[in-house]
C-alpha cells in the first residue's frame, strides 16, 4: 500500500516521491471515463474492474469473478450522476475501496460487499435487494459499514455509526477491514476538503481507526493512514521528515549493500532465502528521529528476510549472528510469542565493519502476508471446513455460510469480544465515544490465567479488578481478594503476564464496589459498572455495617510448652504466640520476666528483637514426643454455621482446639484464630487442608 501523505496543500498525484516502491495507482480519469460509458457485454468483465480482477486472481486464481461482475454493475447503475467532491464520478471511489482490498487479498465475499458498501447509504437500493442478490452474508456486511441516519441521531449520529460497525464486526471481522479500506480511500482524497473538516476527520481516523487497524493487524493500512493524518495534524514536522527522506535520497544507501552481504551468507549456508530492502514510512522516520537525534543512512529503512518456513527463521538467526555483530538488546521473538494483533517475526539487529547497525526482520512469506494484511489475510474466517477446501470463497444467494452456532472471534486475544461486552454498557453516545477511544489507547495486552484453567485477556496494568468484572460481570461487584499466582494480595494488585488470578466473591448479593476502586480499575467493563453502581446508590449504601462486638472465644484448659524443652533447669516453658512453633522447626529460647522461657521459630522477627535488647539466649530443643501445639488463622466469608463447619473439620482430624477466636465480620470477611494441641506434628499439612476445605473459607495459616 502506498505510503504518501496528503495535505491540503499536495495532491498525492503531484508527489511521486512518497510513493512506496512497486505501487499501482488508480487513474481515477481514466476509471471515471469507464465507469460513464455503462456496462460491459455480459460475456466479460467491465473495464473499470479489470485492475481489481487481476489483483484478485493473483491472491485467489481459481475465485469465480461473476459475482463480482453482478456488483460493479448494480453499484454502478446506483450511483450513475453521483460525483464526489474531487469531481470524477462516485463509483471511482468503491472501485478504489475494493481495489486496496483485493491487493492485500481478500476473498471475493468480501470484496463484493466493498463494491456495493455505499449502495444503501447513498442510493435507492435497499438491503433486502442486496440479500435477494448476493446472499445473507454479503448483506450483513454492506449493512455493518452503512451510516446511521443523521436526521435520527444528530450529533451522536458518529458515535452511534461506529458502535453499530463494531457490533457488526463483532459477528463478522470483515465489516471493519470495508471500513479500514473506505476511510484509507478518502484520506488520499481529503485535499478537496476544508482545513477544519480534514483536522476533524484526521483527529477521528487516529483515535479509532488507526487503533484498529493495528489491533486487526492490517499494518499496510495503518501505516499509510498513520503518514496521512500526520501529514493533516502536524504539517510542520511532516515537511521536516520529507525533507529528510528527500536529502538521504541523494545520499549513498549502506542499506542495498548490507543486503547483499546478507544474501552472500544464506546462500552460503544454504538457505534460501528472499533478501529486501524495506523503506520506513514517515511516521516511522519521525520516530526514529526523536529517539535518536541524528539519523544515519540505515535508520531510513530495514531488512526483510523471507523463507519457507519457521525453522528457517532461526536458522537464519543463527547465521546473522554468527557472521555479523548482533546488538543483543534489540532481539525480539515474536514467533514464539506472537503480539496480540496476530503478528509473527523474529526482530533483530547487527552491526556491519562499516559502524552501521541494520534493523533485520525475519518471517515466513506466509508470516509476511499476515503481517500486511492481518485479519484480510485470513480469506473468510467463518468459513467450513468443508467449504475451505473446496476453495470456497463467496456465499450463494440465499444460502448463510455459517451455522447456528456463534462465530468465533477470529482475533486472537478476545479484545473484540471485550469491547462488544462494555458497549452494551455505555448508558450514553458520548460516554461510549470516550471509553472506546481510551480502550483504543491501550497498545499492549496480556493474558491472564483462571483458576480453573480458562483465561482472560487484559490491557496492560490491568487489575484484579478488571479481572473480576472480565470474569464475573456485574457478580464482580461482590469481590472481596483475590489470590494471585496462589498468594492473598489486595483487589488494586496489577497484573502480569501469565498470572493466574483466583477471585474471591462474597455470598451476600447486596456487595458493593467501594469508591476508590475507580482508580484502579483499566478495562471500560469495570469502570462503567463501578460507575453505575455508585450512581446508583450515592450514600454507598451496600451491605449493613457489622455492629461492633467482642470477640467470640471459646477457651481450653491446657497450656505451657507442649513438648519444648529449655536448657534451663526448673524454667517454665511457653510457645510463642507470635510464630506457634511446632516440631520439627528451628527455634530459639530467651528468658522473659519471672524467669520463663519463650520458644520462636528461628526467622521470627521477635528473636532479632529480643537479641537487639540484649535478652538471654536459651537452647531449646523437642521432646521425643510427636504432640505439639499450633496456632492458626483462618480467613472466611461470613455465613451461618461457619464455626461449627471448622470445628467439625478440626476434630474429624483428631485434633483438640485449645482456644479459638471469632472477629466481628468486616466487609463481609471472618477472621478465626485457633490454638490447637496436634497428637502428631505430621499432621499439620494434612489438618490446614481439611480447614480449607470448608466451604466459604479462603485462606487458612499458621500465626
Amino acid at each position: 500500500m502506498s505510503a504518501e501523505a496528503t495535505n491540503p496543500e499536495a495532491r498525492p498525484e503531484a508527489r511521486p516521491e512518497l510513493r512506496r516502491r512497486g505501487r499501482t495507482r488508480l487513474d481515477l480519469r481514466r476509471l471515471g471515463r469507464a465507469a460513464l460509458l455503462g456496462p460491459a457485454s455480459r460475456d466479460r468483465l467491465p473495464d473499470a474492474i479489470g485492475h481489481v480482477a487481476e489483483a484478485h486472481r493473483a491472491h485467489h486464481p481459481d475465485a469465480d469473478l461473476s459475482v463480482l461482475r453482478r456488483a460493479y454493475l448494480l453499484a454502478e447503475t446506483s450511483h450513475r450522476g453521483q460525483m464526489r467532491k474531487s469531481g470524477e464520478p462516485y463509483i471511482t471511489h468503491p472501485l478504489a475501496v475494493t481495489l486496496i482490498l483485493a491487493e492485500l487479498g481478500a476473498e471475493t465475499t468480501t470484496l463484493t460487499a466493498s463494491l456495493l458498501h455505499d449502495t444503501v447509504e447513498d442510493t435507492d437500493v435497499t438491503l433486502d435487494q442486496v440479500r435477494e442478490e448476493f446472499g445473507d452474508e454479503v448483506c450483513f456486511i454492506v449493512d455493518g459499514v452503512t451510516k446511521v441516519e443523521k436526521i435520527d441521531y444528530g450529533a451522536a449520529a458518529e458515535p452511534e455509526t461506529f458502535r453499530k460497525m463494531l457490533v457488526a464486526t463483532g459477528n463478522d471481522v470483515r465489516v471493519m477491514s470495508i471500513k479500514l479500506a473506505d476511510r484509507l480511500h478518502n484520506m488520499r482524497t481529503l485535499g478537496v476538503m476544508r482545513p477544519e473538516k480534514q483536522a476533524r476527520i484526521a483527529k477521528v481516523t487516529r483515535d479509532v481507526l488507526i487503533p484498529l487497524a493495528e489491533r486487526l493487524g492490517v499494518q499496510a493500512l495503518k501505516t499509510e493512514l498513520e503518514d496521512l493524518v500526520f501529514a493533516i495534524l502536524h504539517p510542520e514536522e511532516y515537511e521536516h521528515t520529507r525533507a529528510l527522506i528527500a536529502a538521504h535520497a541523494g545520499e549513498r544507501d549502506p542499506l542495498p549493500a548490507i543486503a547483499d552481504s546478507v544474501r552472500a551468507v544464506l546462500r552460503d549456508s544454504g538457505i534460501g532465502a528472499e533478501v529486501l530492502v524495506r523503506p520506513r514510512h514517515f511516521v516511522s522516520v519521525h520516530r526514529i528521529a526523536l529517539g535518536r537525534g541524528e539519523l544515519r543512512g540505515s535508520d531510513f529503512g530495514r531488512i526483510l528476510v523471507l523463507v519457507g518456513e519457521n525453522a528457517d527463521c532461526y536458522g537464519v538467526l543463527g547465521e546473522l549472528h554468527t557472521c555479523f555483530t548482533p546488538v543483543v538488546s534489540e532481539f525480539k521473538d515474536f514467533i514464539a510469542a506472537p503480539k496480540f494483533n496476530l503478528y509473527q517475526s523474529l526482530h533483530t539487529a547487527v552491526a556491519t565493519p562499516e559502524g552501521y547497525v541494520a534493523e533485520v526482520i525475519v518471517r515466513t512469506r506466509q508470516m509476511h502476508r499476515v503481517a500486511e494484511a492481518g485479519v484480510v489475510a485470513l480469506g473468510n474466517p467463518y468459513a467450513t471446513a468443508a467449504a475451505t477446501a473446496a476453495g470456497a470463497t463467496a456465499t450463494p444467494a440465499g444460502e448463510p455460510a455459517e451455522c447456528d452456532e456463534e462465530r468465533v472471534d477470529p482475533t486472537r486475544p478476545g479484545w473484540l469480544s471485550r469491547l462488544l461486552d462494555w458497549q452494551q454498557s455505555a448508558p450514553d453516545p458520548d460516554t461510549f465515544w470516550n471509553v472506546l477511544r481510551s480502550e483504543l489507547a491501550q497498545d499492549r495486552e496480556i493474558t491472564v490465567f483462571r483458576a480453573d484453567g480458562g483465561t482472560l485477556g487484559l490491557p496492560a496494568g490491568a487489575s484484579c479488578i478488571d479481572a473480576a468484572y472480565a470474569q464475573y460481570g456485574e457478580a464482580a461487584h461482590g469481590c472481596i481478594g483475590a489470590r494471585v499466582n496462589g498468594r492473598l494480595t489486595s483487589l488494586s494488585s496489577p497484573l502480569s503476564d501469565g498470572d493466574t488470578v483466583q477471585l474471591l466473591l462474597a455470598h451476600d448479593a447486596s456487595s458493593g464496589p467501594a469508591a476508590d476502586w475507580l482508580d484502579h480499575a483499566r478495562t471500560p467493563a469495570a469502570r462503567i459498572a463501578i460507575g453505575s453502581w455508585l450512581e446508583a446508590h450515592p450514600d454507598g449504601a451496600g451491605p449493613a455495617a457489622a455492629v461492633p462486638r467482642a470477640p467470640l472465644s471459646v477457651v481450653g484448659a491446657r497450656g505451657g510448652g507442649g513438648n519444648a524443652v529449655a536448657d534451663l533447669p526448673d524454667a517454665t516453658v511457653r510457645l510463642a504466640g507470635c510464630c506457634t512453633p511446632v516440631p520439627p522447626d528451628a527455634v530459639a529460647g530467651f528468658v522473659v520476666r519471672g524467669g520463663a522461657v519463650t520458644v520462636h521459630r528461628i526467622h521470627c522477627t521477635t528473636v532479632a528483637q529480643m537479641r537487639a535488647v540484649g535478652r538471654t539466649s536459651v537452647a531449646v530443643h523437642w521432646r521425643a514426643t510427636a504432640d505439639c501445639r499450633v496456632t492458626l488463622l483462618a480467613e472466611s466469608f461470613g455465613r451461618p454455621h461457619l464455626l461449627a463447619d471448622l470445628t467439625e473439620a478440626i476434630a474429624r482430624e483428631g485434633v483438640e482446639v485449645v482456644s479459638a477466636t471469632v472477629e466481628p465480620p468486616v466487609e463481609q470477611r471472618v477472621r478465626h484464630t485457633y490454638t490447637l494441641q496436634l497428637p502428631d506434628a505430621t499432621g499439620l499439612p494434612a489438618l490446614m487442608r481439611a480447614m480449607r476445605d470448608v466451604p466459604g473459607v479462603y485462606d487458612v495459616s499458621r500465626a
